[in-house]
């Protein structure tokens, strides 16, 4: 019984080691490359549950299909106009051919080291074709940037084809100076910025004078004919009332004298005025009814023909 129950165990153990040995499993986010002695014989590509000798006649190598990021170190390169910066960046990369990824750079830290020269080597060749005015600007039609990195992207596509890997993206974490000469390229920038804030203060001011000035000429216009047309109605406002007093007069005389008289009085007089004025004077003659017993003008009567 004893024997029997070993046997068992022995089958299972056996069976066990046989599964693993034998079967493998293919994720979906890698590719298996099937190798014998060391040599590839078979590429699994598709997720799944696959078979394979025991080692150490077969064995399984795995590679990630996922995309990846490579960041490069701070490099320093030369502009077209011999400025200097330093460049940190980043590349996108993901295997496309399993089978020759394996027998060019093995895995991805070989993949890195190629990727490392041949994105250096991009990046240097396109911005020693392009100023730095073109890299940093504020003028989006001068911007040669998103242009430039599509291009050294392109290029380094092409150059890591042969090693079964493509590169999908390459993008600036950051752009700067060397230490050395970041104090005097920001004063460089601090000058020419504020060149052009004093351009545009002059701009500025001489475009407000000239705003002020029109304002000024027009004001002038408009008090100039609301003058005129005050003095035009000025003067038809004192004919009309001369014309007005012309015809009073010429009806009643003494009741127009009269009037104006009550009109000089509500002038000059008020409850604080005191006059000091002759007995006889014409002021008076509507205050004092002797003078004007004297001096006012008869009253014309008329009397009735007798037949």
């Amino acid at each position: 019984m004893k024997l029997i129950r070993n046997v068992i165990i022995a089958l299972i153990i056996a069976g066990f080691l046989a599964t693993t040995l034998i079967f493998f499993q293919v994720d979906a986010t890698e590719a298996a490359i099937v190798t014998q002695f060391g040599e590839p014989v078979r590429v699994i590509t598709e997720p799944g549950l696959y078979t394979k000798l025991p080692d150490p006649l077969q064995s399984v190598v795995r590679i990630n299909k996922q995309l990846q990021v490579y960041n490069l170190p701070q490099t320093e390169f030369l502009t077209a106009d011999k400025k200097n910066i330093v460049v940190e960046a980043y590349a996108t990369w993901q295997v496309t051919d399993p089978l020759a990824f394996l027998e060019t750079v093995r895995d991805p830290i070989g993949a890195e080291t190629r990727l490392a020269d041949i994105v250096a080597s991009e990046l240097g060749a396109a911005l020693g074709q392009i100023e730095l005015a073109q890299l940093v600007t504020v003028e989006a039609e001068q911007m040669g940037l998103p242009d430039m990195l599509t291009a050294v992207s392109e290029g380094a596509a092409k150059r890591t084809d042969g090693f079964g890997f493509a590169v999908s993206d390459v993008r600036l974490k950051q752009l700067t100076f060397p230490q050395a000469n970041l104090t005097s390229v920001f004063q460089r920038m601090r000058a020419e910025r504020e060149a052009i804030a004093r351009q545009f203060r002059s701009e500025g001011t001489e475009q407000a004078a000239g705003i002020r000035a029109a304002a000024d000429a027009e004001k002038a216009q408009i008090l100039a004919d609301a003058n005129q047309e005050a003095a035009n109605i000025r003067g038809e406002a004192d004919a009309e009332a001369i014309a007005i007093y012309a015809e009073a007069f010429g009806q009643d005389l003494e009741f127009y004298q009269f009037l104006r008289t009550l009109e000089s009085y509500q002038t000059f007089i008020d409850e604080n005025t005191t006059l000091i004025l002759p007995s006889d004077s014409e002021l008076l003659r509507y205050l004092n009814p002797a003078i004007g017993s004297s001096t006012a003008p008869p009253i014309a009567t008329t009397q009735e023909e007798q037949p």
